[in-house]
């Protein structure tokens, strides 16, 4: 079964016939790389890579990835995303390309479907609240809360509005993060970088969510670029941004509840430098 791969430390990765081959490489006080011991990885075993150290690789491999419909996502050392190398697209189509155009630029259809995001965004919060208030956790005001702000979203006229009353969502939904966990803090979102833990958890899974999102818009005849919520803009694929919306709460934020309240992770998966608060790479062996 295919399955994604994570690279935490920088290295050198090469072909060796239908073997992927990594060697993570250190710099030692002298300036010096010194090689570590070569892993390799059938290459029938990736469905994709991400690559969060300083990767060396060649053309030659990159175009076998390629052919392997095998993507490659990076992130810089703060683990923000900055890009992807996608395999050639084999689904292109016309057709699919002017209809998605075409919603876009009709003002009512793009404001109903971007309703469409945020309600099924807020119908997943809610969800993972009320198993929480199930289990003992105070939240019934938050989830009433939602619940209101999400009644009006079929009165707004404009995308703005609906990005309006998605932040007011969201902000009451990551209050209960508190209340939630059991032994970490959130208090409020931060990123670039995230200050804490939570916080460090949520932008790295955020990240993958999108990546994933990508990856799976990749095998349709969707436009990445085109979006209905988020505005399109420059080099960013706007529609992963819309859709990962919703899947959010139930993959990324269901984890870190799990993870922390079972204590799967702990503060030694984590770097503290001044403001910013990033995994480390104990969390490979996790």
């Amino acid at each position: 079964m295919k399955r994604s791969f994570y690279l935490f430390n920088p290295g050198i990765m090469e072909r060796r016939d239908n073997t992927l081959k990594f060697t993570p490489v250190i710099v030692n006080e002298d300036n010096e790389e010194i090689k570590q011991q070569p892993r390799y990885i059938p290459i029938e075993d990736v469905a994709e890579l991400y690559a969060f150290g300083s990767l060396r690789a060649n053309s030659a491999l990159f175009n076998f990835l390629g052919q392997k419909g095998i993507p490659v996502h990076f992130f810089d050392y703060y683990e923000n995303y900055t890009g992807s190398f996608m395999p050639r697209e084999s689904l292109l189509s016309g057709k699919a390309l002017l209809a998605q155009t075409s919603a876009y630029q009709n003002k009512k259809k793009r404001v109903e479907l971007a309703r469409k995001f945020i309600q099924g965004a807020a119908w997943n919060m809610v969800m993972n609240l009320n198993y929480y208030n199930r289990r003992g956790k105070d939240l019934q005001d938050i989830i009433d809360t939602i619940k209101r702000l999400s009644n009006t979203l079929p009165d707004a006229k404009a995308v703005d509005e609906i990005m309006g009353i998605e932040g007011n969502i969201r902000q009451a939904y990551y209050a209960a993060f508190d209340i939630i966990l059991d032994d970490f803090n959130m208090g409020s979102r931060t990123k670039q970088p995230p200050e804490n833990e939570v916080n460090a958890l949520i932008s790295f899974g955020n990240m993958m969510c999108y990546t994933e999102t990508l990856r799976a818009v990749h095998q349709t005849q969707l436009n990445p670029t085109i979006s209905f919520l988020h505005t399109p803009g420059e080099r960013r694929f706007s529609l992963c941004l819309d859709i990962s919306e919703i899947f959010k709460p139930i993959i990324v934020d269901r984890v870190i509840f799990k993870v922390l309240n079972k204590h799967a992770l702990s503060t030694s998966h984590f770097d503290k430098k001044l403001n910013k608060c990033l995994l480390n790479e104990k969390v490979s062996y996790t």
